[in-house]
């Protein structure tokens, strides 16, 4: 277990097999450290937070902080990240706050780039890859297989849908549906995601309907949940469709609307 002299590991933390810990890395608290993970100089882990197993933490990441929120009076949260994650240089991954259900969740195989931020209480997929300088309030949820490029942001408990894109420097103050890209600020929907798509595998069939399905709930200048119904009906059998649909049904904060339709949301 290679560790080098200078870091500083807190007698309460438990650390896996083949873990990795380079000079004057800080590991603090209650840290549950996987299998052959590795913290390299200068990095800091603190507080309840468990990193799951060939996760890399890079120098000057901080892994763990404390909320940045008003409320927070130092009660004990925590941070739960799964497996084969990478936080580059200067990431921040907060816990999570008592009133937002005390704990924020990352899930396997995301790449988060340097200065990239994950605040309190988000929940965050598989697969998702935050460019150089993103940043997502507290309280969001970024399902799976999202991009969000680069000095992109998020509002506070706004929503990333499945295999979905923001573009870089995108302002998103509403949800972004599944499966679209969404850019500028305030970010507008552009079309559907098809590179994400067929990097994840989707057929054409699917994607066909995709495209159909876009073209009705955003561009045919039909109110939302009059078109959401239409689609609905429609696409019945199509599961990723559904999908769609009842992820802006879903919607608390309104949806991210198409590129030349109006500001107002619709009824």
């Amino acid at each position: 277990m290679p560790i080098h002299a200078t870091a500083v590991v807190d007698s309460r933390a438990e650390l896996g097999v083949d873990v990795e810990i380079g000079p004057y890395a800080v590991i603090e608290g209650k840290v549950q450290l996987g299998d052959r993970v590795q913290v390299q100089s200068h990095a800091v882990v603190r507080g309840q937070t468990t990193i799951g197993a060939d996760s890399r933490i890079f120098s000057f990441a901080c892994v763990g902080g404390d909320p940045q929120d008003m409320k927070y009076r130092g009660e004990e949260t925590a941070l739960v990240v799964g497996q084969r994650n990478v936080f580059r240089e200067h990431v921040t991954a907060n816990r999570g706050t008592s009133h937002g259900g005390g704990v924020t969740r990352i899930g396997n195989d995301n790449l988060f780039m340097a200065n990239a931020h994950v605040a309190h209480d988000c929940v965050v997929g598989d697969h998702c890859v935050f460019a150089n300088s993103v940043a997502i309030a507290g309280h969001v949820l970024v399902q799976d297989r999202a991009v969000l490029g680069g000095l992109a942001a998020v509002h506070q408990h706004g929503r990333i849908g499945r295999c979905s894109m923001v573009g870089g420097g995108g302002m998103a103050a509403q949800d972004v549906p599944p499966f679209t890209i969404a850019q500028g600020d305030r970010a507008r929907l552009v079309g559907l995601n098809v590179v994400g798509l067929r990097r994840a595998g989707f057929t054409r069939e699917v994607m066909s309907a995709l495209k159909t399905a876009y073209r009705e709930l955003f561009q045919a200048g039909m109110p939302l949940r009059i078109a959401a119904e239409q689609v609905r009906a429609f696409y019945s059998d199509v599961p990723e469709v559904i999908e769609l649909v009842d992820f802006l049904e879903s919607s608390q904060r309104g949806i991210c609307r198409s590129v030349g339709s109006p500001d107002a949301a619709d009824e």
